[in-house]
């Protein structure tokens, strides 16, 4: 039985990984400079355009987990790791759709524009309200601590499998991998 994703399942994953953690280290870069500088804009401007492109990519993978399916997880999982696994997946799947959103959103309620590296723009749909933008803001922070925490929790589980179970859960999304 193969339990291992497709080329372009495993490509998606470890872009999205870094664009998860690039994004959050963008947002501290922009800490770096003042309120209204160009320095900051020029931060936000690569977070959102990076962030669209982190949406476009998490879409393409949720429709080919939907098209293709996940490989079986092995066999020597107990029901309860089956269920806990499926459980981290679907919250990490939610958090990659709902940071994105509500990022989408802020950027309307602030009045700004969304650009893709200058490449198009959406102008927003709704009138800037900043008392709506703060909220907003407050739950993407919050989703972003989640996904980190999460994903670490992921990344330990998988490392677990790997070094202490030693089967092939974390082969079967390394490059160049099969599983087995």
């Amino acid at each position: 039985m193969n339990l291992s994703y497709t080329s372009s399942q495993k490509a998606i994953h470890w872009v999205v990984f870094v664009l998860v953690i690039g994004l959050y280290v963008l947002t501290y870069l922009a800490d770096i400079f003042p309120r209204a500088s160009p320095g900051r804009a020029f931060v936000w401007w690569f977070h959102i355009s990076f962030g669209l492109l982190l949406f476009a990519l998490v879409v393409m993978r949720v429709g080919l987990r939907l098209t293709l399916g996940t490989p079986g997880l092995p066999q020597e999982m107990s029901e309860l790791e089956r269920w806990v696994a499926k459980i981290a997946h679907l919250m990490l799947y939610a958090l990659l759709v709902a940071i994105p959103v509500l990022g989408i959103l802020l950027t309307w309620y602030r009045g700004d524009a969304l650009s893709f590296f200058g490449l198009f723009t959406i102008p927003a749909p709704v009138s800037a309200d900043s008392a709506t933008a703060r909220t907003i803001r407050e739950l993407h922070s919050l989703c972003a601590n989640l996904i980190l925490i999460l994903a670490g929790l992921h990344a330990a589980a998988a490392l677990w499998h790997h070094y202490v179970r030693r089967d092939d859960v974390l082969k079967r999304m390394l490059p160049g991998t099969s599983g087995s």
